[in-house]
C-alpha cells in the first residue's frame, strides 16, 4: 500500500472514528408523553379523513392538531385492550396484554416487577423521568412501571382531573369560567415546571402527563356551558351504535368538553417547551387508552369505537403535515421511546417501534406489513358475572375486516343485568353506579337511556346491540360499514374471509402463547385472577337478581 493510500485510510478512520463519537456523545431527545384516560381517536385533525360525517366534526382541539400539523397523525392507531389497567400494561411492556400475568385484568390486578418498562429502562440510561397523575392503575402497587410516586410532580394540583366539575365549582363560587380554566391550567404549568427544575442540567428527560378528565364522571351540560359545544351539531353524527336523540347526543357533547380539556392542557405543555427553547428537542406523544366510556360500542368492546384511539406525534426533524394509514399499536411506543433514547429493546415484543415511519419522507402507507392489529380482553369489573368470571374476548383489525372471536358466548359481554332484570329499574341509580347493572359499562346518562327504552320497538336493537349476549363469532366488513352494526359471521358470501380472519388471528395467539388458546384456555377462568377479594369485594345483594 502506498504512504498515500495509507495516509487517506487512517484519517478516513479517524474521521469515522469522531464521527462515532460525536453521534454517541449528541444530546438525547426529550421525550413528553401525554396519555389521557378514557380518550379515544376524538380530536379535529381526523376531521374528513373518514370520509364520512363523524364527531371529530365537532370537536375542537387546535393544540392536538398543530402537533398533528407539525408532525405525523396516525390514522389507524388501535389499543391492545380497551380497559385501562390492561391497555397501560401492554403500553409500558410492549407486549400483549395477556403476556403480563395479573396486569391483564383490571380489578384485582397486580404488577410483575421482573417484566420491563419504558419509563423505568430510559432512567437507568439517564433520563430524568417524572409522572403527573395516572400511570397504571387501578392495580397493585399502583403506577408500577414508573416506579410508583417516587417521580410524582403532583403537588401544584390536581383539578386538572376533573375539568367540569372543578370550574363548576368555582363558578358557583363567583369565579368567572375564564378564571376558573386558567387556576386549572395553572396547575397543569406547576407541576410540569416542578418536573423540569428537578433535572440535572443537560439531562434528557421524560415525562408522562396522565389527565384522567375524560374518564367519567363530568357535570350534565359542561359541554355547552364550558365549551360551547351544541348537542344538535352532533345530529347525523353519531355512530349508527347510538341513538341519535338528544340526551346522547348532550351526553357525547359534554364528554368532547373534557376531550377539550385535554388539549388545553397540551398548549400549556407546548408554551411551556417553547419557553424553556426544549420544542425542538423534544419528541411529544399525544394518545389515549381506549375509546369513549359509557356508551355502546365504546370502552370494554372490540369495535373500532372501543379500540381505536389518538396518535399524534411531532418527531423534531421528521417532514411534517403527514398523515399515515399503517395499522399501528398503542404498545408500539414502548419500543419507540427507547428506540429515542438509545437503549437496547427488550426481545420479543408485540410492540414495533415507529421511528421507521417518523423518519419516512412518505404519507399515507409507509409499511406494507403493518395490516394488522390484535385487541382483546378478559375482566374489566371483578362482579360483572357470577363467579367474577371475564368475558374473554380477541380481535383481528385489519384493513378490510374486523373480525372478533368471542371464547365464552354464554357468558354477558357488559355483565349482568343485575338490576336491569327488574321490570321497573332504578334509573337514577343506573345512572350513578357502575355496579348497579351491566357493570362493564361505565354509568352513563346513555346508558341510563338505553335501559329506559330496552323495551321500544324503535329502540330494542340498540338496547341489544349494548348489552345481550353475543355469538362466539362476529366479522364485519369496514368499507359497508364502518361504524361495524352488522354481524357478518353467518352470512354465506363471507365465509371466506371469516376462516381466514380466524385461522389468522389464532394463529397469531398461538405464535404469543396466548393462555386463552394454550392448554385448556382456562386461565383466566381461575384463581388468582377470579379471587372474590381480588374482584373489588364481595358481590352486592343486587347480584342475587341476575338473569341466567
Amino acid at each position: 500500500m502506498s504512504t498515500t493510500i495509507r495516509t487517506f485510510a487512517l484519517l478516513a478512520g479517524l474521521i469515522l472514528s469522531v464521527a462515532q463519537t460525536f453521534a454517541a456523545e449528541a444530546p438525547r431527545l426529550n421525550i413528553l408523553f401525554v396519555f389521557a384516560d378514557d380518550w379515544g381517536r376524538y380530536a379535529s385533525c381526523y376531521k374528513g379523513l373518514d370520509g364520512r360525517p363523524t364527531i371529530n366534526d365537532v370537536v375542537k382541539t387546535p393544540n392536538v392538531d398543530r402537533v398533528a400539523r407539525e408532525g405525523v397523525l396516525f390514522k389507524n392507531a388501535f389499543v391492545n385492550a380497551p380497559s385501562c389497567t390492561p391497555c397501560r400494561s401492554s403500553l409500558l411492556s410492549g407486549r400483549y396484554f395477556f403476556q403480563t400475568g395479573r396486569a391483564a385484568i383490571l380489578q384485582g390486578a397486580v404488577w410483575d416487577e421482573k417484566i420491563p418498562t419504558f419509563p423505568l429502562l430510559l432512567r437507568d440510561a439517564g433520563y430524568h423521568i417524572g409522572k403527573s397523575f395516572k400511570v397504571w392503575s387501578p392495580g397493585t402497587p399502583a403506577d408500577a412501571g414508573f416506579g410508583g410516586q417516587q417521580y410524582a410532580y403532583q403537588k401544584a394540583g390536581n383539578a386538572c382531573n376533573n375539568f367540569s366539575e372543578e370550574v363548576t365549582k368555582l363558578v358557583a363560587d363567583g369565579q368567572t369560567i375564564a378564571a376558573a380554566r386558567e387556576k386549572i391550567l395553572g396547575q397543569v404549568r406547576g407541576n410540569f415546571d416542578d418536573f423540569l427544575a428537578a433535572r440535572k442540567p443537560g439531562q434528557p428527560w421524560h415525562y408522562w402527563f396522565g389527565t384522567t378528565t375524560t374518564h367519567r364522571s363530568w357535570v350534565k351540560g359542561s359541554g355547552k356551558k364550558l365549551w360551547g359545544i351544541e348537542p344538535d351539531a352532533l345530529k347525523g353524527k353519531l355512530p349508527k351504535s347510538m341513538p341519535d336523540v338528544p340526551e346522547i347526543r348532550e351526553d357525547v357533547a359534554d364528554y368532547l368538553g373534557e376531550c377539550q380539556a385535554v388539549d388545553a392542557y397540551v398548549g400549556v405543555l407546548l408554551k411551556k417547551l417553547e419557553e424553556a427553547g426544549e420544542l425542538d428537542k423534544t419528541v411529544i406523544v399525544l394518545s389515549g387508552d381506549h375509546g369513549m366510556p359509557g356508551v355502546t360500542s365504546g370502552k370494554c368492546n372490540l369495535y373500532d369505537h372501543g379500540t381505536a384511539v389518538t396518535l399524534a406525534i411531532r418527531f423534531p426533524g421528521a417532514k411534517p403535515g403527514r398523515v399515515l394509514t399503517d395499522l399501528v399499536r398503542v404498545p408500539d411506543l414502548m419500543p419507540t421511546f427507547l428506540e429515542i433514547g438509545g437503549v437496547k429493546t427488550p426481545d420479543n415484543l408485540y410492540g414495533k417501534s415507529l421511528v421507521p415511519l417518523l423518519k419516512s419522507d412518505q404519507a399515507d402507507l409507509v409499511d406494507a406489513t403493518r395490516d394488522w392489529s390484535v385487541s382483546g380482553r378478559e375482566r374489566h369489573v371483578g362482579i360483572a358475572r357470577e363467579g367474577n368470571l371475564p368475558y374473554p374476548m380477541r380481535s383481528l383489525r385489519t384493513p378490510e375486516f374486523l373480525y372478533i372471536r368471542n371464547f365464552a358466548p354464554d357468558r354477558w359481554p357488559m355483565g349482568a343485568p343485575y338490576s336491569a332484570a327488574e321490570s321497573t329499574p332504578d334509573l337514577k341509580d343506573v345512572g350513578s353506579n357502575t355496579r348497579a347493572a351491566f357493570p362493564d359499562m361505565d354509568a352513563s346518562p346513555t346508558k341510563t337511556w338505553l335501559i329506559a327504552h330496552r323495551h321500544d320497538a324503535q329502540w330494542k336493537w340498540h338496547f341489544d346491540l349494548a348489552f345481550a349476549k353475543r355469538p362466539a363469532e362476529e366479522l364485519y366488513d369496514l368499507k359497508s360499514d364502518p361504524d361495524q352494526v352488522k354481524n357478518l359471521a353467518d352470512d354465506p358470501a363471507f365465509a371466506v374471509q371469516k376462516r381466514t380472519q380466524s385461522e389468522r388471528l389464532m394463529k397469531l395467539l398461538k405464535e404469543a402463547n396466548d393462555p386463552r388458546v394454550t392448554g385448556d384456555g382456562s386461565t383466566f377462568d381461575k384463581p388468582p385472577f377470579s379471587d372474590p377479594e381480588q374482584a373489588g369485594g364481595k358481590a352486592e345483594k343486587s347480584k342475587k337478581k341476575a338473569t341466567k
